[in-house]
């Protein structure tokens, strides 16, 4: 019943702090040996681990403690809990396309490899519920009715949401930018400054002249004179 139960250790610890249960009872209902409980009783197991209530988790029902402890022989048993269903793992489905719409994969993959080079093969498997072989038979043009394929957008074609197409560009535009920085290639966009000795003006270099030549011969006394 391991299985079942939350926190196997940490009921037991509970169960032999709060009952009369027999190591047997409390081993059978948390799925561990016995030997294992007496451990636990004697100090030796679990030392450090607080006590989980099984009742109070919704893992055991009063009346089952009540009938096992009136009789050793008497093995409880848990009750499904609400806590043990939410922590539980939901495993998502695979994406289901209707028949009348597979036959428009392709032409969804085809504006893929057009419009986002950058969404990988496994996303767009995982998008379109297709395979990586089917997206690279479509980007070799290998594919068999190559000559009918025309990129459409996968929204368009109902085979995804645009919540989902737009979540799935972003996560793969910023994983691309987070590649190119790293491996040095990124360009921030815009114009950026360039050096002073490229600036230009009408796309011809601009002449600096030097101050010296401007005021060279010119004399402070001249300027009074009319």
């Amino acid at each position: 019943m391991s299985d079942q139960i939350l926190m196997p250790k940490a009921t037991a610890v509970w169960l032999v702090d709060n009952t009369s249960l027999t190591f047997e009872q409390i081993a059978a209902f948390c799925g561990l040996h016995p030997l294992e409980v007496r451990g636990i009783a004697d100090g030796e197991v679990a030392r450090d681990i607080r006590g989980a209530d099984p009742i109070a988790n919704g893992q055991l029902n009063r009346e089952e403690l009540d009938k096992a402890g009136a009789d050793a022989s008497y093995r409880m048993q848990a009750q499904k809990s609400r806590h043990a269903e939410l922590l539980k793992p939901v495993k998502k489905a695979p994406r289901y396309t209707p028949v009348s719409r597979r036959q428009d994969r392709p032409d969804a993959i085809a504006w893929f490899v057009r419009n986002h080079p950058e969404v990988t093969d496994a996303q767009i498997s995982k998008l379109l519920g297709t395979t990586k072989a089917t997206i690279e038979s479509v980007r070799s043009r290998a594919h068999w009715n190559s000559a009918n394929i025309k990129p459409v957008d996968p929204v368009t074609l109902g085979l995804t949401t645009q919540i989902e197409l737009d979540g799935l560009v972003r996560k793969a535009a910023d994983k691309k930018t987070k590649d190119d920085i790293r491996k040095g290639i990124y360009e921030p966009e815009g114009e950026t400054l360039r050096p002073d000795a490229a600036v230009v003006q009408d796309d011809e270099p601009v002449r600096r002249v030097d101050d010296s030549a401007v005021f060279s011969g010119f004399d402070g006394d001249d300027a009074d004179e009319d």
